[in-house]
């Protein structure tokens, strides 16, 4: 089973959006968006652990962790990203860790 982290990203949820007006028009059955669902959670994960190459460095205070059901959650405050020629600054970020086997 894939990871259904991203269905709430943009393209995830333009996705559903696109799902749920064919199956309003009954252009397609909710089994069917289920099955498109689905092969895009895999898809997703697929192709993020084997294409995406770019690595980023951050540095952040630890403010809560939790691991339940193999899955870490970090939630970090005053966060910087930096990239080769690039430096972000935010306040907080949470951060979810699954098991990618």
């Amino acid at each position: 089973m894939a990871y259904q982290l991203y269905r709430n990203t943009t393209l995830g949820n333009s996705l559903q959006e696109s799902l749920d007006e064919l199956i309003q028009s009954q252009q397609i059955t909710p089994q069917l968006a289920l099955q498109v669902l689905l092969q895009f959670d895999k898809a997703i994960n697929s192709a993020l652990a084997q294409r995406v190459r770019n690595r980023v460095n951050f540095r952040g205070s630890l403010n809560t962790y939790r691991f339940c059901d193999n899955v870490w959650t970090f939630v970090l405050n005053d966060v910087e990203f930096r990239e080769v020629t690039e430096l972000i600054k935010v306040d907080k970020v949470k951060i979810v860790a699954c098991d990618g086997k």
